[in-house]
């Protein structure tokens, strides 16, 4: 199952390097474009789009429209383009995303996928087949270990299916432990239970198994093809997509006030006035009020707002001298004890598809939250009890380390939306419907098809560039 990350808007990170530097906020890049153009009046109503947020869908929205001939505006908190798309280049031999990873089913026909080969970027691929698994007590699954994470794997399925046809909804958490026998399982099968749930549905979805709908937490659109990574980096994209466009870094907006005639838009740099305004904030942001609407959104754009959920999927980066664990594999599977669930349960090996001694370990859910408020050298320490588990305690310290810690950052407040229970898809079209022919709304929220991509950020910004083109002069 394909692995759903970070994309589109405002987002953030905070980097640390044992003997590299760091601290809080962004690193910056020394290799990385500057986007910030000379100070220039604020457009009048009649001259400008105004667009929200320098992510994928902000960005493709923006160049849709320049190309076509509109002035347009961005405006972005960040003093970096690409939002939860964010490559980091502290290690300058390996730039790692922070953010979105993935080109998930990149295929001639997908939409990243071809953005990215008119780009000419370099792209690796990894394999979900290419994977080893290891038990709680360290050593490589048996075939008995395996054999039974199919069956229950299977089982999980079954109980899904079931719950799906159900008349209400319901936590996917609940079906899941009633459709099992949950309780009445061992203590041996209740882990891999709570790992499967782990794995396959908080890291994929990034709720809380307790939070997300049973009945609609998975009715994305799937896209089959491979699993391509940026060798250079995600941000590629979003650099060529920002060329010649302006856009304002550093400039929070604080207020959006709108009406027939054009919107004014308050930031911390000053008044900007357009002729309409898309807003590609991410939902986490729109949940907080932040950004204050006058008037206020109709009620089923804020019923969507509230309705649906903004998870958390965070990374830790390991870097080692050399690397220690079997290079063949692009995954390790680790299962956790029954009494830590969800803990460094799934990393992702670099070695094979970039060559270096780089593992990534993810957290999501209650876990991955619970460590943002931790310091990183005890996230470290706490993910290396785990890997000496499973491969010795002659395991060496890392020489260095990139952390996440999506829900913590107030551009982003959270790594993508996903279906909590009670909310539907529509939701999802009531979240992406103008606002007369003012306000336009894009992002991957607002995707009620792929939902939780970058491809789905991209398509949205262009379907809103769409919108904008289509309202009377």
């Amino acid at each position: 199952m394909k692995r759903r990350e970070f994309l589109a808007m405002a987002s953030g990170v905070a980097l640390t390097g044992c003997g590299g530097g760091g601290g809080g906020g962004d690193a910056p890049d020394s290799a990385a474009p500057s986007h910030a153009p000379s100070p220039a009046p604020s457009p009048t109503p009649s001259q400008a789009v105004i667009v929200l947020g320098a992510g994928m869908a902000g960005l493709a929205a923006a160049r849709q429209l320049r190309d076509a001939g509109r002035s347009v505006i961005v405006l972005e908190a960040r003093e970096r383009i690409g939002g939860r798309l964010h490559t980091s280049r502290q290690w300058a031999d390996a730039p790692l995303d922070l953010g979105a990873t993935w080109i998930h089913g990149d295929n001639p026909s997908h939409p990243v996928g071809q953005l990215a080969r008119q780009k000419g970027a370099r792209l690796g691929q990894t394999q979900f087949g290419r994977d080893q698994v290891y038990d709680s007590d360290g050593r490589p699954a048996s075939a008995t270990v395996l054999g039974q994470l199919d069956q229950l794997g299977q089982a999980v399925r079954q109980a899904i299916r079931q719950g799906q046809d159900a008349s209400s909804d319901a936590p996917l958490l609940q079906v899941i432990r009633q459709g099992t026998g949950f309780a009445q399982r061992s203590a041996q099968e209740q882990k891999l239970l709570n790992h499967i749930v782990n794995t396959q549905y908080e890291h994929e979805y990034i709720g809380e198994a307790a939070q997300m709908s049973a009945l609609w937490f998975d009715s994305d659109q799937r896209i089959s093809g491979n699993e391509s990574l940026f060798l250079d980096g995600f941000n590629v994209l979003t650099d060529a997509l920002a060329a010649g466009l302006d856009i304002r870094l550093g400039h929070v907006v604080n207020s959006v006030q709108h009406d027939a005639k054009g919107v004014i838009v308050a930031t911390n740099k000053g008044l900007f006035t357009g002729a309409c305004l898309l807003v590609t904030l991410p939902l986490g942001v729109l949940k907080s009020g932040q950004v204050s609407f006058s008037p206020a959104l109709p009620a089923d754009k804020q019923q969507a707002i509230s309705g649906l959920g903004m998870g958390v999927l965070n990374k830790c980066y390991l870097r080692f001298g050399e690397a220690f664990w079997n290079i063949g594999a692009d995954w390790l599977n680790a299962v956790p004890a029954l009494d830590q669930p969800g803990r460094w349960g799934e990393w992702l090996s670099l070695a094979r598809p970039t060559g270096q001694p780089i593992l990534l370990g993810f957290n999501a859910a209650q876990f991955g939250r619970e460590i943002e408020s931790w310091r990183d050298q005890d996230i470290v320490a706490d993910a290396m009890v785990t890997l000496r588990r499973i491969h010795g305690a002659q395991v060496p310290d890392p020489v260095s380390w990139q952390i996440t810690r999506w829900a913590s950052d107030p551009f982003a407040q959270g790594a993508y939306s996903f279906n909590a229970v009670g909310s539907t898809p529509s939701m999802r079209n009531d979240l992406a419907k103008p606002v007369g022919q003012v306000l336009y709304f894009a992002g991957e929220a607002t995707d009620s098809q792929h939902f939780q991509t970058v491809h789905g950020a991209y398509l949205s910004g262009q379907r809103a560039a769409r919108e904008i083109l289509a309202r009377p002069a």
